[in-house]
């Protein structure tokens, strides 16, 4: 580790632990001098450390301490949920301040997650001009480009000169979200063009925007759903989007920002759902309750289980075979375990390449045949070590060490070409191809697995 990432790391826990020896005391100023020795996002983490550690009450007491500019810095680094809490206990001037000073795209997300009763009051208090844009934004869908635009953008006009437009981007610079792009816009508020910041600054001064401008422009549309926006900022390196309505108007652009927010969302989505299970809140692990919990994961535990009566079954109606040659059963668990690590690493490599946009569904013959050629690889490797173990060091006959390695081979050819294909067959129709890895790949290879062997068994060993 670099030496000042360290170094900050241990200051960061030394005023952590001073603060908290210090609202044991109850000298809340000296605790605020200490938070301010750090930058909004880190008194932003030792806020929300407070809550952990002691209750809300007591960072909010800290968090009114603060100074009203470096409170706005910082309200927009905490979590939802908490800014909701502490808007909640506040007053109603204070809110006002800290809204009337937020981004307008920070300032929605606060608003989504309020009662309606207090979003109202909040409203009567906005002008009449604002409060229609923020009553436009607020009737987004959740997920959605809509819900993660801001209008707080820099727009020209095309006849304007470089000169112009530079000035005018001086102007209006601070009350923008960025000032890196701006969007040119017709009478009617079409985009038709888009120019950086960069050109216009090394252009010639009576050079117009409509020379400058690219017309071929990238955009997203207001219902768009999240992950489709991500995708666009992850393929093309965009630090901003524009967002258009129904008739092509520009209302709004989205930021790197947010959506690094939204990409962190969707990654955790996918761990979570690759790993058996379904959350549908936006909580942290130690924030949830135990019940939360127990519903994120028992309706997948539950349907698991149902696929293992499948796998007892077969075991069950082999039962009399097995107890004829025992030491089939030794190798059961190797061959479970080996179709669904197999399976399992081909779906955790499919998904993130589609998330990625690297695998298209028009790939699925692709994907099976390299999986089949690497599945035939692969298990001839493990079958030959096998077969190797099973004759020397098990001191079982030939036949059985055939069995168990023609088993494995083809095992790992099932499994991997089936886990190629499956996350492909579940987008198709519509569901999560992240949940076909994981517990659900190893369910359905425990009974590949099982059902190969016993054919096998029945083969080679006339069983």
């Amino acid at each position: 580790m670099d030496n000042s990432i360290q170094d900050m790391d241990e200051t960061f826990e030394y005023s952590e632990e001073k603060i908290f020896s210090l609202l044991e005391e109850k000298k809340y100023f000296q605790c605020r001098d200490e938070l301010l020795k750090f930058n909004a996002v880190d008194i932003a983490e030792m806020l929300e450390d407070v809550m952990r550690e002691y209750d809300m009450q007591k960072a909010v007491v800290l968090f009114r301490t603060l100074p009203k500019d470096v409170s706005v810095e910082v309200f927009p680094n905490m979590d939802v949920d908490n800014q909701v809490e502490i808007i909640n206990i506040i007053t109603d001037p204070e809110i006002q301040y800290i809204l009337d000073e937020l981004d307008f795209d920070d300032m929605i997300d606060v608003l989504e997650e309020l009662p309606a009763n207090l979003v109202d009051k909040i409203l009567e208090k906005t002008p009449k001009n604002e409060r229609r844009q923020i009553n436009t934004f607020l009737r987004y869908k959740e997920n959605s480009a809509g819900s993660l635009m801001t209008p707080d953008y820099i727009e020209l006009r095309k006849d304007m000169t470089a000169k112009e437009a530079l000035a005018h981007i001086k102007e209006v610079g601070m009350d923008s979200e960025t000032i890196y792009t701006a969007y040119v816009l017709s009478g009617g508020r079409k985009l038709i063009g888009i120019v950086s910041l960069r050109s216009l600054v090394i252009a010639p001064d009576h050079e117009k925007v409509s020379e400058l401008m690219h017309e071929d422009i990238i955009l997203a549309h207001v219902d768009d759903d999240q992950e489709e926006v991500s995708d666009l900022f992850k393929r093309y390196g965009f630090l901003a989007l524009p967002v258009v309505d129904n008739e092509g108007r520009l209302v709004g652009i989205i930021t790197v920002d947010d959506i690094l927010d939204v990409i962190e969302e969707e990654m955790t989505e996918d761990i979570e759902r690759m790993g058996g299970v379904i959350d549908s809140t936006d909580k942290e692990y130690l924030d949830m309750p135990v019940m939360d919990h127990v519903k994120a994961e028992l309706p997948w535990l539950l349907l698991l289980m149902c696929s293992y009566f499948i796998t007892g079954g077969l075991i069950a109606r082999f039962e009399d075979a097995l107890s004829s040659v025992v030491a089939l059963v030794v190798y059961m668990p190797m061959l479970m375990g080996t179709g669904g690590n197999s399976g399992t690493q081909t779906t955790t490599l499919v998904v993130r390449g589609m998330s990625t946009g690297e695998i298209e569904m028009g790939d699925a013959l692709k994907v099976f045949w390299k999986e089949f050629r690497v599945s035939i690889v692969i298990g001839i490797c493990v079958s030959a070590v096998n077969f190797v173990r099973i004759i020397l060091l098990d001191h079982n006959g030939t036949l059985v060490a055939l069995t168990v390695c023609v088993s494995m081979l083809l095992i790992v050819i099932i499994a991997k070409c089936f886990g190629g294909l499956l996350p492909m067959g579940a987008k198709k129709i519509g569901i999560d191809p992240a949940l076909m890895s994981g517990p659900m790949m190893a369910s359905l290879t425990d009974m590949v697995s099982l059902g190969t062997y016993f054919i096998m068994a029945k083969y080679f060993l006339n069983l």
